[in-house]
């Protein structure tokens, strides 16, 4: 397996690990929407020969309340899942979880943030001698926000291409489905946080005086969480998705709120501060260091299904 896998963070009480789907890529002027290249292109990394942007695949396992939590589940790997992604032999989201030792038969509850193919690919597979795709891991729920739900089986000329059944109708009697804010344990909260979508949510993990957020697809590139009116061709409201992210930025700013960023260059995992001249600026936090992870127990919640550390 060559993609990462692991890294594995605190908020309080809370131990989780960043798993990977590999890295997917996009094009890069749809990335950045109305922003001028002359602009994006002095942060962004090298394009492909299509011009594309290479987008991280960072999904999080954490334990909550005896619970084992995945929070997005990539691109997948049915026919067709990956042809905008590193291939399955490089690894997947399924080989990263089997890196910590978790099979897919140990979540339980999937956690997707909205319902875009890049973000909910793993919710289906494939299994072998049969010809439909089953739901990936068989004793999971799967939360998401109603109203997201019904756009991605009601979709429209836009939004067709990456509202896909094959990662939908599977699932359909597995659902959680949150209006507003919704607990998924009382330390992992479901938040909305409209504007990529009108149903995109967040998750909010918070233990002790501690949180952090993941953001789902608030952004592509931290540019754009520092620079939040440089907004996404890729958003449904792009005005709402503004004034999410600068509500949330603002926020965890104050706080110092651990960010975790889907689409970032793995981990993804940083803090948003800002500058002497006020600016916002993204800063990258280290995962906690290998023995300090295995060697220390302190009652935490880990991110394996028997809440013990395996490497």
């Amino acid at each position: 397996m060559s993609i990462p896998s692991g890294a594995r963070y605190r908020i309080g009480g809370v131990e989780f690990a960043v798993v990977s789907d590999g890295t997917y890529w996009y094009d890069a002027g749809a990335v950045f929407g109305v922003v001028p290249r002359v602009m994006w292109e002095r942060v962004a990394p090298p394009l492909d020969e299509r011009y594309r942007i290479p987008l991280g695949l960072n999904c999080l396992l954490l334990r909550s309340r005896g619970k084992t939590i995945l929070i997005e589940t990539g691109v997948g790997g049915k026919p067709g899942d990956r042809d905008a992604a590193t291939p399955a032999e490089d690894g997947t989201l399924l080989t990263s979880l089997a890196a910590l030792g978790v099979t897919p038969e140990a979540i339980d509850i999937v956690v997707n943030t909205h319902l875009h193919a890049d973000h909910c690919g793993w919710n289906t597979s494939v299994a072998p001698g049969l010809d439909a795709p089953v739901p990936t891991f068989p004793n999971a729920t799967y939360v998401m926000s109603s109203a997201e739900w019904h756009d991605a089986t009601h979709p429209n000329e836009r939004t067709r291409a990456t509202y896909l059944g094959r990662n939908l109708e599977p699932i359909a009697e597995r659902l959680t489905l949150a209006d507003g804010e919704h607990a998924i344990t009382d330390e992992v909260i479901f938040a909305p946080a409209p504007g990529h979508t009108e149903g995109h949510s967040s998750v909010i993990v918070r233990s002790g005086q501690e949180w952090g957020i993941y953001l789902g697809d608030l952004a592509q590139h931290r540019a754009q969480l520092e620079r939040t009116p440089w907004v996404s061709g890729l958003d449904v409201l792009p005005l709402v998705s503004m004034e999410t992210k600068k509500r949330l930025m603002d926020e965890c700013i104050e706080a110092g709120a651990l960010v975790m960023f889907c689409h970032g260059p793995y981990p993804g995992v940083g803090r948003m501060t800002r500058t002497p001249e006020g600016f916002r600026k993204w800063e990258d936090v280290a995962p906690l260091a290998h023995e300090h992870a295995e060697g220390e127990d302190h009652g935490h919640s880990h991110p394996h299904p028997h809440g013990q550390e395996h490497a």
